[in-house]
């Protein structure tokens, strides 16, 4: 599936990834390939990106690598996912 992260400042990810998950408001999902459309609010946490992923030089200090994937910190946010493409608005 296609992700995207957008921050007011810049695009921090865009490609391909295996699965991502975020801390809803009502908590923690996370969404695979073929993932049923949801639009939801977030709060603040850790988005959470699998799957074989390059950051640009210039966002990669906003990331936290680990043997899992990366994780995002964001303080809000919004995530839509449709069609096999997530779109996250993050603060």
């Amino acid at each position: 599936m296609y992700l995207e992260i957008v921050s007011p400042e810049a695009t921090l990810f865009s490609g391909e990834v295996t699965s991502v998950a975020v801390p809803g408001v009502s908590g923690e999902f996370e969404m695979l390939n073929n993932h049923a459309p949801v639009v939801s609010l977030l709060k603040e946490g850790n988005v959470k990106i699998n799957g074989n992923i390059t950051l640009e030089e210039e966002v990669e200090a906003k990331f936290n690598k680990t043997d899992k994937g990366f994780w995002l910190p964001i303080t809000s946010g919004t995530i839509e996912m449709k069609d096999n493409k997530v779109i996250v608005l993050a603060d």
